[in-house]
This record gives C-alpha cells, sequence and structure tokens, in this order.
C-alpha cells in the first residue's frame, strides 16, 4: 500500500526490504558483468589510443631530428655557398688587379675598358652566386617542409614557401659588398 502524504506536506517513500535486496543483487550482478566484457574493451581501447599517442609523438621526435639535420645541412652549405663567393669576388677581384697593371703598361684606355670588364665579371660571378644559392635555397625548403608535412606539395604551396624563404634571407650583403668592392 501506497503511504498517504502527511498534512505537513512532507512525506517518505518506505521500500521494502525484497526491493532494496533485489536492486543491490542486480547492482551486483551488473557489476560483475560489466567488469567481465565492458571494462576489459574499455581499457583495451584506451590502450591502444595510447599507443597510438606514443606512436605519434616518436614519429614526431624523430620528424624534428630530421628537421634539425636538415638545418644544420641547409647551413653548412649554405656557408660553403659563401666560402664559394668570396672566393670568386677574390678571383675576381685578383683578376681585375691583373687586367689593371696590364692596362697601365699598356695605356690609359685600355686600362679603363679592363676595370670595366673585371666589375661586369664580378657582378656575373655574384649572380650567378646567389642564383644559385636562391635555387638551393628553394630546394632544401622545399625538402624539409615535405619532410615536416610528411606530404608533397603544389605548385602554389612550394611558390609561396620558397617566396617566405627567400624572403627571409639576407642577400643584400653579398650583392652590396660585391658591388662595393
Amino acid at each position: 500500500m501506497v503511504p498517504v502524504a502527511s498534512s505537513s506536506g512532507s512525506f517518505l517513500i518506505t521500500p521494502g526490504i525484497g526491493l532494496m535486496v533485489w536492486t543491490l543483487l542486480l547492482f551486483g550482478v551488473s557489476l560483475v558483468l560489466m567488469a567481465k566484457f565492458v571494462f576489459p574493451r574499455i581499457s583495451d581501447a584506451l590502450g591502444r589510443r595510447q599507443k597510438t599517442i606514443e606512436d605519434s609523438i616518436d614519429a614526431a621526435e624523430q620528424t624534428r631530428e630530421e628537421a634539425q639535420q636538415l638545418l644544420a645541412e641547409y647551413r653548412a652549405r649554405l656557408q660553403e655557398a659563401r666560402t664559394q663567393s668570396d672566393e670568386i669576388v677574390q678571383h675576381a677581384r685578383q683578376t681585375a688587379e691583373a687586367h689593371e697593371r696590364e692596362a697601365k703598361e699598356g695605356a690609359r684606355v685600355i686600362a679603363a675598358e679592363a676595370a670595366r670588364r673585371a666589375q661586369r665579371d664580378i657582378e656575373a660571378a655574384t649572380q650567378r652566386a646567389l642564383g644559385e644559392l636562391r635555387k638551393e635555397v628553394a630546394d632544401l625548403t622545399i625538402m624539409a617542409t615535405e619532410k615536416v608535412t610528411r606530404k608533397t606539395l603544389d605548385d602554389s604551396d612550394q611558390k609561396r614557401l620558397v617566396e617566405e624563404a627567400l624572403g627571409e634571407l639576407d642577400f643584400s650583403s653579398l650583392s652590396s659588398g660585391a658591388q662595393n668592392n
């Protein structure tokens, strides 16, 4: 029988002992079934997810290390290119000086022509070196970006990345240094 509310407006539901026993029994059976069938699957799924995340972190770390190696290699090549550029400029200067000495021995008109020719050689050598350097930088940037992003870039992405990389490099010091000497 259902208890009737008291006149004070509060009421209590008094469950029977049998209902409590059946509730606890069903709760216990449900808990055992979940522990046997559901919890292991959840644990396996979480374990697989953890392994996937750990593998992703390892792969990212390896990619970062490869990128660091590529950057170090790029910097070494850039230094080598600068050294070669300096050697070319030095060689061009020596050639210009030799032409100048020969021209002074011959005549002033020949000397002026030799100096202009040497200056053109220096500028052409500098422009070639800068062109080769830009191409190498572009190739290394594309390779590093493809390794980091693990995808092949389309032409517009390559062009954009190359322009950004070349914009960050200071070629003006090489160019102006050659023109001032």
